[in-house]
């Protein structure tokens, strides 16, 4: 079998750059921001720049593996009738653009109530979420993604998450889920021993369900366990650790699905490191191909060259 994994990958200098970045990695899939995720504003996508995306999406196989995430400004559960109107506003925008990319998945974030109850954040993000996939005309699927247990934040429970579906049960075409290891530790579900992520999984079994799992978030945690804090660590070098991310690893309905790394930038390793350690703790054997990808990589950048000799070269 192979993994389909890969990273969070900038579209500086042009969106059809995020390809040769996520090729260059050795990733089998990717996910981008299509513009400047920290402001509101933004400018058409580049006709010249869509079509090449595109086509390097078609040539390197990447197909059904690309995802597109919201920018972080947007609230869609926000009582602020301003900021509630722009987040619905990105929301049509992004499910525009990602359909001119080809890109089959949208995930966002389900946003925050801001003190005024579930039921008030649930109102909200339904109609916004109903109301953009009336206006946009297309394939692209929302993805709703598992949140940390931040005060006021949706649909950190599987339960809030299944109530959410239940209310956009008529657009089951276009919905999906998107599964965040980091925000489920955060939220208190243990990923970190066998019997919590048998707990975990067959809590998602029952409230929400596999069929709607199309991507999978892997992100370790730089906080305990039901921290409610949302900051990512390296593959097992945080609180899920390398034990935990194994028995995630094994369970066939996570690994079948795209597999997506949001680990943070610094010296401690590098994008390709995680890569590879995903790969190592799967204990799937990469194919030759992107063993060569690897080796050109690190002989421009030794960063994670250790991971490969010591982990990878092993197997």
């Amino acid at each position: 079998m192979t993994l389909h994994v890969g990273v969070h990958v900038s579209i500086g200098g042009g969106v059809d750059k995020a390809v040769d970045r996520a090729y260059n990695y050795g990733s089998t899939a990717f996910q981008i921001f299509t513009r400047n995720p920290r402001g509101w504003m933004y400018k058409p996508l580049k006709p010249d720049e869509v079509a090449l995306f595109r086509e390097k999406v078609k040539r390197f196989g990447y197909d059904r593996y690309v995802v597109s995430h919201m920018p972080y400004l947007p609230n869609l559960s926000s009582p602020n009738d301003n900021i509630y109107q722009k987040s619905l506003d990105s929301l049509i925008n992004e499910l525009n653009r990602a359909g001119e990319l080809g890109i089959p998945y949208l995930v966002i974030h389900l946003g925050s109530h801001m003190g005024k109850g579930f039921e008030k954040g649930k109102e909200r993000l339904l109609n916004a979420v109903s109301t953009a996939l009336d206006k946009v005309d297309n394939d692209v699927m929302v993805l709703l993604e598992n949140m940390a247990g931040q005060r006021n934040s949706m649909g950190s429970r599987f339960e809030e998450i299944q109530v959410l579906l239940d209310g956009l049960s008529s657009y089951s075409d276009r919905i999906g889920i998107c599964f965040d290891t980091a925000h489920a530790f955060a939220a208190g579900y243990d990923l970190s021993t066998s019997k919590g992520v048998e707990y975990t999984f067959n809590e998602f079994g029952e409230f929400i369900g596999f069929k709607w799992l199309k991507v999978v978030h892997l992100n370790d945690s730089r906080y305990e366990l039901a921290s409610g804090r949302d900051v990512h660590e390296h593959i097992g070098l945080g609180y899920i650790g390398e034990k935990g991310f194994r028995l995630i690893l094994s369970n066939k309905e996570i690994i079948e699905r795209p597999l997506i790394l949001e680990t943070p930038v610094d010296k401690k390793r590098g994008d390709l490191g995680n890569i590879m350690m995903i790969w190592y703790l799967a204990g799937v054997k990469p194919p030759s191909n992107i063993l060569k990808r690897w080796e050109e990589y690190l002989e421009k950048d030794p960063q994670d060259k250790e991971i490969y000799e010591n982990y990878i070269l092993k197997m």
